[in-house]
């Protein structure tokens, strides 16, 4: 048997995200005769984690990075990152997590996912925590009409048992909204972005960090 050429194992292993038990299997090769050409040839070996991606995203990345062009798409991406800064999980590791009671803050980092990342709204899912006082029904239906999605995407509330009585009813009358993209890549990719942000100079003047900051994210596209 001859051995696997380079533009085989290419294709299989890189473009094709197999791993290097399927590329054995397919070529009739064993898995160290594979790893062993595929470090003659040059061809970089996943880590685990990496084959662990690529094996639950045979497709490829479930989102794409786009543009940001225009003053409109500049505003909704440091606004995004900036959201993310604030409310934003970060302990995390594998999700782009936000929560919030305001449902506008929540639609707005919605779009920055939809427009910079190409997102998919379908492809979110989100999780509710409400006081014992508040009504689950009332509570998933306000935020299934605010965020227009699916019931299914909404999660089974998870109930508080209320406290104390005061102002908390009206700023928490629909409960924390929490909105859940399971990916680790994205998660990192922003985590990284709001580091850079965390630090800029914000005493001398920003403008221009912010602008090398949207040029640095364009430039990853070409």
């Amino acid at each position: 048997m001859s051995m696997p050429s380079k533009k085989f194992l290419t294709k299989l292993y890189i473009k094709e995200k197999k791993s290097v038990a399927e590329v054995a299997k397919a070529s009739g090769f064993g898995q160290r005769k594979i790893s062993y050409w595929l470090e003659k040839y040059g061809i970089p070996k996943r880590s685990i984690s990496e084959a662990i991606y690529a094996k639950a995203n045979p497709n490829g990345d479930p989102f794409k990075q786009f543009p940001v062009r225009g003053e409109g798409l500049a505003f909704l991406y440091g606004l995004g990152l900036g959201l993310y800064w604030g409310e934003g999980t970060k302990k995390n590791r594998f999700s782009v997590r936000l929560g919030n009671t305001d449902s506008k803050l929540i639609r707005a980092f919605l779009l920055f996912l939809e427009k910079v990342y190409g997102i998919k709204r379908e492809k979110l899912r989100f999780e509710l925590q409400i006081f014992s006082d508040v009504s689950p029904s009332v509570a998933r239906k306000f935020w299934i009409q605010e965020l227009k999605i699916n019931p299914k995407q909404l999660y089974k509330a998870r109930i508080t048992p209320s406290l104390k009585k005061g102002t908390y009813r009206e700023k928490n009358k629909f409960g924390v909204l929490t909105l859940n993209f399971g990916n680790k890549k994205l998660r990192n990719k922003i985590c990284s972005l709001v580091d850079n942000l965390q630090s800029l100079n914000y005493d001398t003047g920003y403008s221009r960090e912010i602008t090398d900051l949207i040029k640095s994210h364009n430039s990853s596209l070409e």
